[in-house]
């Protein structure tokens, strides 16, 4: 008698820390982005 193990699981997991991964790099590269624009605004004031 052998037990399956539900793999499911595991792949919801892995697509769901994928998906969470990018979305935290995209927004950190956006706030970078916004960030480096203001100094660039800043340095052209004066």
């Amino acid at each position: 008698m052998s037990e399956g193990l539900n793999h499911w699981t595991f792949v919801i997991a892995a697509y769901a820390l994928g998906v969470a991964g990018t979305a935290a790099l995209v927004a950190q590269s956006w706030i970078a982005m916004r960030r480096a624009e203001v100094r660039r605004e800043r340095s052209r004031e004066r």
